[in-house]
């Protein structure tokens, strides 16, 4: 891809030196400011080098504009789904990032909670797939909204359930850690200044208590519901991690635990490699995790699909044109299902139910 005219101005990206200073939120003027943890959004042939780590900015925080603040006759609420004898249906949920408001729209409109904000579907399950804080307004509501939807499910019969994303490692660090030097494979960074230039937002940081910490701690990295292998970033990386889905979920929370701060930066850099499934021989690296660790198609979160479908970037964009995102995208010869709609680059938050109706 190319890069974009009209692009705001260059932002300083490297978070390996000791001194380094960035504000809380930053802000890119330009329409699109496409960079990524190896400088740019890999191309077709390019794959991570070895040693990759992500000591530049992630994915960009694009301004989502005004026009997103114009009031909206809300959706007719869904009917909620009905008590019935064995599990009841399946919903996952891509990035929310802090939009809370989004979110709470967005459930809404599928019947999952009602105008209050409570647990309505009765026996339905509902799975997020990480990435509840950075970037966007309210992350500690998020996490604070899927607590208590988890022990109001649970008092109906259902369930809300929920996977560790690479900015749960990164918010996780960021408070252990600090500015503790870490060794990054490009010299030294720290989990501080990464989680700024990712989009660590101060508010966040600072209504952080010990019960969010220890929530997300605790949090599995991979599950199968269904037939549905869901993990949160379209990587092989959780092969890493041990050859069955409670062997790399006891791993990940053994790491945490253990809170050795190169141990955790090297599980935060792996979850935070992406686009394994998009190019030629992703359908293969999508059946290495199916073979390993069950299920028929793989659903995951982490990389907006507007960056999987190539549309962001190109010098055709217009300034005022965002990224067109309906639904799930579904690649990789039918085997990935990607959920992250783009909430941060006026995208859309999904919510969707399994089976997709395609």
């Amino acid at each position: 891809m190319t890069q974009g005219a009209g692009q705001g101005p260059e932002v300083e990206r490297t978070a390996t030196l000791r001194d380094f200073r960035v504000p809380a939120y930053v802000h890119e003027t330009g329409p699109y400011v496409h960079t990524h943890p190896g400088g740019t959004i890999p191309a077709a042939d390019e794959t991570y080098p070895e040693g990759y780590t992500p000591t530049q900015r992630d994915l960009p925080v694009i301004n989502r504009g005004d026009t997103l603040q114009v009031p909206v006759e809300p959706a007719p609420t869904a009917p909620a789904p009905q008590a019935a004898a064995g599990p009841g249906p399946l919903y996952v949920v891509g990035d929310v990032h802090g939009y809370l408001d989004e979110l709470l729209a967005a459930l809404q409109e599928k019947g999952l909670i009602d105008a209050s904000g409570q647990w309505c579907a009765g026996t339905a399950r509902l799975w997020f797939l990480g990435d509840f804080t950075d970037r966007g307004p309210d992350g500690i509501g998020v996490i604070d909204l899927v607590m208590r939807l988890s022990a109001e499910a649970a008092a109906a019969g259902g369930y809300c359930k929920a996977l560790m994303g690479n900015h749960e490692l990164l918010l996780l660090g960021a408070k252990r850690f600090g500015d503790t030097p870490v060794h990054s494979g490009a010299g030294t960074a720290t989990f501080q200044a990464a989680w700024l230039l990712n989009g660590g937002q101060k508010t966040d940081m600072d209504r952080l208590q010990d019960h969010h910490l220890q929530w997300m701690a605790r949090l599995d990295a991979v599950e199968e519901v269904d037939g549905y292998l869901l993990i949160h970033s379209d990587t092989t990386a959780y092969l890493d991690y041990g050859d069955s889905i409670e062997a790399v979920n006891d791993t990940v929370r053994e790491a945490l635990t253990r809170n050795d701060a190169d141990e955790v930066w090297d599980l935060f850099r792996k979850f935070t490699k992406r686009f394994s499934f998009r190019d030629e021989g992703g359908a293969d690296a999508v059946r290495s995790l199916l073979d390993t660790y069950g299920g028929t198609r793989v659903v995951h979160g982490h990389s907006p699909i507007p960056y999987l479908l190539g549309e962001v970037g190109s010098e055709d964009d217009e300034e005022d044109t965002g990224p067109v995102v309906e639904g799930p995208h579904v690649y990789a010869g039918g085997l990935a299902i990607a959920m992250d709609g783009g909430v941060t680059m006026a995208g859309k938050l999904l919510v969707q139910q399994l089976p997709l109706d395609i």
